[in-house]
């Protein structure tokens, strides 16, 4: 073999390690990048979008998810409070909606009310306490603290969350929020104070809604 011959042949085999590095590097960044968005489509993949608007629960999520299940989605809705004599107020129209977040583990619901006091709730359940826990926040007041309660659904299929609060008279008791009446189609709500025992109730606040066509 000549001189050029071998010199020609190394230059050659220099190129083709070379050429072989970068198709290497290419395919360890393709592959990278395909793992990467691999990982953020699994991060957000139960998210609300377009096509599921109000998200996807988590098929690790805990099955009490399934309790809420019917409210997903919009309702139209009337909502009530009581008077100070005793009467119920005229009815003020709002929007109920309820929707999947972190990843479909949790359940975030949000009201518009056509008097400006809007408001919402954060849902989580525990599967070690088997309870669920609701987190409130309103535009009316807000608050740095968020007002919290727990409860669970019931065999009636209710769910009933409380929180200690005391009457006006300074009795010892809860304030009570029930869902029932629950259906593909709607579903009604209620806010009561209730005493320790549940033996007397005060309600102070309803809703009745039904699910919007989409």
């Amino acid at each position: 073999m000549s001189k050029n011959e071998r010199g020609y042949l190394s230059k050659n085999l220099v190129s083709s390690k070379k050429n072989h590095k970068f198709i290497n590097m290419k395919l360890l960044a393709t592959f990278l990048l395909f793992l990467c968005l691999l990982c953020t489509h699994a991060q957000s993949e139960y998210e609300p979008t377009e096509i599921d608007p109000y998200g996807l629960k988590n098929p690790i999520a805990p099955k009490q998810l399934d309790d809420f299940k019917p409210m997903i989605g919009m309702c139209d809705c009337d909502s009530q409070r009581k008077n100070a004599d005793g009467t119920w107020a005229e009815a003020i129209k709002m929007t109920w909606k309820f929707k999947y977040i972190m990843n479909g583990m949790a359940i975030q619901d949000e009201t518009l009310k056509a008097d400006g006091k809007h408001s919402g709730s954060i849902r989580q359940f525990s599967k070690d306490s088997l309870q669920w826990y609701v987190h409130y926040y309103t535009s009316a007041s807000p608050s740095p603290s968020l007002g919290s309660w727990k409860g669970a659904k019931k065999e009636d299929g209710t769910i009933v969350l409380y929180k200690p609060q005391k009457a006006p008279n300074g009795m010892d008791g809860f304030s009570r929020l029930t869902f029932y009446d629950i259906t593909e189609e709607g579903y009604k709500w209620i806010g009561e104070w209730v005493d320790t025992k549940e033996k007397i109730s005060f309600p102070f606040w309803r809703i009745t809604c039904v699910k919007r066509e989409e």
